[in-house]
């Protein structure tokens, strides 16, 4: 019996400064589990936040589904005026950004210290 997507994948929120949050994503990113991250990129993405960062750190995998949830993000943030980072350095994470030309559209950092330091 497959897992509930819950176990999937899992977001926690953290608010290190004023108008900046951060999304700190572990699990599998896939058909089942994209929801996971896509709500709470539509919960913080909002006009008095400054910034969010999604720190991909704890992602095992990133398909389709997930990639379509940070670009929808990546284009809900540019509208509002929202900077949108995303911390990626895993083959996991890198890989699928890279092959499908998405680390042209993502500003990707490579620490959380980084990300943060730019706001």
């Amino acid at each position: 019996m497959p897992e509930p997507a819950a176990t999937l994948a899992s977001v926690r929120v953290d608010r290190p400064a004023d108008g900046v949050v951060v999304l700190h994503v572990s699990g599998e990113l896939d058909t089942s589990s994209a929801d996971e991250l896509a709500r709470p990129l539509k919960e913080h993405l909002v006009e008095n936040v400054r910034g969010v960062v999604v720190d991909l750190g704890g992602v095992r995998f990133l398909g389709s589904a997930g990639l379509e949830a940070l670009v929808v993000g990546n284009q809900r943030a540019s509208s509002l005026g929202v900077s949108l980072l995303l911390v990626a350095t895993s083959r996991a994470t890198l890989r699928p950004i890279q092959a499908t030309g998405l680390d042209s559209v993502f500003t990707v950092v490579e620490s959380l210290d980084e990300a943060l330091g730019r706001f």
